[in-house]
C-alpha cells in the first residue's frame, strides 16, 4: 500500500475491484473524514484483552474494513478519533491491516480528555492542520450519540450516527445528541461522503 504522502503527490488513485477500474481525482475531496473505532469499525465484543485491559485483537464489524479502504483509494483523509489506550489501537490497527490508512490517530489516553469534550475534536483537526473554519468541511462518524455525535454537534462538525450496534442507545437524550445523518452500515457512508462532498465542492465554485 502507498503511504499517505506519496498519495497525495499524484493526481489521481487507480483502483481496480472485481475486474472493475474507477479514477478518484484527490483534488476532488474537501471532506475530510473522522471515524471512532468501536462498533464504528471494531467489533468491541471480540476484543481479547490483557490483564492490564489492553486490547490484544479483535475483529471489524461487517465491511468496515472495506469501508476505510475504500474511502482511502477514493482520496479522503481520515482520522481516527477514539476513547481507550493508544497500544490497544495500534494492537487492533496493526492487526486488521488497517493502521497505515489514517493520516492521524488521535486517542483519549494520549489528549487526557475523552469524547465529548472539544478537546478530542479540535486535537484530530490540528493534527491535519485545520481549524474552527475548517469544521464544516468534516464530518464525524460514530457509534455513541452522548459522545460522538454530541461532540461533534458541539462544534458545527457533521455528525453521522453509525447504528450498527444494539449495545448503546439510539434515541437522543436532547437535541445535543441528535445526528445530522444516521447509517446502519459502514457500507451506507460511501455513498453519504461522495454526495457531502460535492455539496462542499459546489458551494466553493
Amino acid at each position: 500500500m502507498l503511504g499517505c504522502g506519496y498519495c497525495r503527490q499524484l493526481d489521481y488513485f487507480e483502483i481496480v475491484n472485481n475486474k472493475q477500474r474507477e479514477f478518484f481525482s484527490v483534488n476532488e475531496k474537501k471532506l475530510v473524514i473522522f471515524l471512532d473505532s468501536g462498533d464504528t469499525i471494531i467489533d468491541e465484543t471480540t476484543e481479547v484483552r490483557d490483564s492490564e485491559g489492553i486490547v490484544l485483537s479483535a475483529s471489524v464489524i461487517p465491511d468496515a474494513d472495506v469501508m476505510v479502504k475504500t474511502l482511502y483509494n477514493r482520496g479522503y483523509t481520515l482520522v481516527l478519533v477514539a476513547d481507550g489506550d493508544a497500544q490497544s489501537f495500534k494492537n487492533v490497527f496493526k492487526q486488521q491491516g488497517l493502521y497505515d490508512y489514517f493520516t492521524a490517530m488521535i486517542i483519549s489516553e494520549n489528549i487526557k480528555a475523552t469524547k465529548p469534550s472539544p478537546r478530542m475534536f479540535k486535537a484530530a483537526a490540528g493534527a491535519i492542520e485545520l481549524n474552527e473554519a475548517d469544521y464544516s468541511r468534516i464530518v464525524m462518524v460514530g457509534n455513541n450519540l452522548s459522545r460522538d455525535i454530541k461532540g461533534a454537534n458541539a462544534l458545527g462538525i457533521t455528525s453521522v450516527f453509525l447504528s450498527w450496534t444494539s449495545r448503546y442507545p439510539h434515541t437522543p437524550a436532547d437535541e445535543s445528541e441528535r445526528p445530522d445523518y444516521t447509517i446502519a452500515e459502514p457500507l451506507e457512508l460511501l455513498e453519504l461522503v461522495e454526495k457531502l462532498n460535492a455539496a462542499l465542492l459546489n458551494n466553493v465554485s
